[in-house]
């Protein structure tokens, strides 16, 4: 009998945010595959699990998805799909070998997770595993609660933004929208609080670093961000005016 591939959410970055489910999960499975951003760096998701699971004694399985951006509908760039293919691969293998496998994912695995890829890439190999999706505490609203600020209230209507994409983009987004989530912050911060200037919404912005660790910091003042090195562990609430 085939084992189970599990792609739990443990959270934004405290172990107490995570779920009852996905701590049960990761204790019951004893071969954990985790994602690296770097070959020989560590994982944060491993580092969060084990806060609030013991995982001395687990099968860790270190696998580097290299942090490039992708877009959907058109081809990924060679190296970011053979280390999906490689992934696949190995988690067919315990799979097939009738281990379950857990693979934690920061935040919430229904947005911009890794996990989802390699589970699209199973699929594409014809394999018949098991699959179960455990939501998690997301990036988003952990960065709501630290900021104070709600995300929707009422019709109020929410869009999550990569802060990746063109500024003319953006703009188009936010002309619909009435609260804005930003991610990935870190690569474009000077960038965006221009743009934010520009658009009269500087002073209704908060950028959230390290959400949830003991080292997080609430900028309530983006423009003190600009030039820093912030960490990408970063997000943007923007609400317009009329609705503070």
């Amino acid at each position: 009998m085939e084992g189970t591939f599990y792609v739990v959410g443990v959270g934004p970055g405290d172990p107490q945010l995570m779920t009852l489910k996905a701590a049960n999960i990761l204790e019951k499975c004893n071969t954990w595959f985790v994602p690296s951003a770097f070959e020989k760096g560590g994982s944060m998701a491993l580092k969060i699990a084990s806060g609030a699971v013991e995982s001395n004694g687990k099968n860790i399985l270190s696998h580097r998805f290299p942090m490039k951006p992708v877009h959907r509908g058109e081809s990924p760039d060679p190296e970011v799909k053979e280390a999906w293919r490689d992934a696949a691969k190995k988690i067919m293998e315990c799979l097939e070998g009738g281990e379950d496998v857990v693979f934690p994912t920061l935040g919430d695995p229904a947005i911009y997770s890794t996990g989802f890829y390699v589970c699209e890439t199973l699929q594409e190999y014809g394999s018949s595993f098991h699959v179960e999706i455990v939501p998690g505490v997301s990036a988003i609203g952990a960065a709501s609660a630290a900021s104070a600020m709600p995300l929707c209230l009422g019709d109020e209507r929410l869009v999550v933004i990569p802060a990746t994409f063109e500024n003319a983009r953006i703009k188009e987004l936010l002309e619909h929208c009435d609260v804005a989530v930003f991610m990935k912050v870190f690569k474009v911060m000077d960038r965006m609080v221009s743009l934010l200037e520009e658009l009269d919404l500087l002073e209704n912005a908060v950028l959230i670093e390290r959400c949830s660790l003991e080292d997080q910091r609430v900028w309530t003042d983006i423009r003190e961000a600009t030039g820093t090195d912030i960490h990408y562990f970063s997000t943007m609430v923007v609400r317009k005016p009329s609705l503070l």
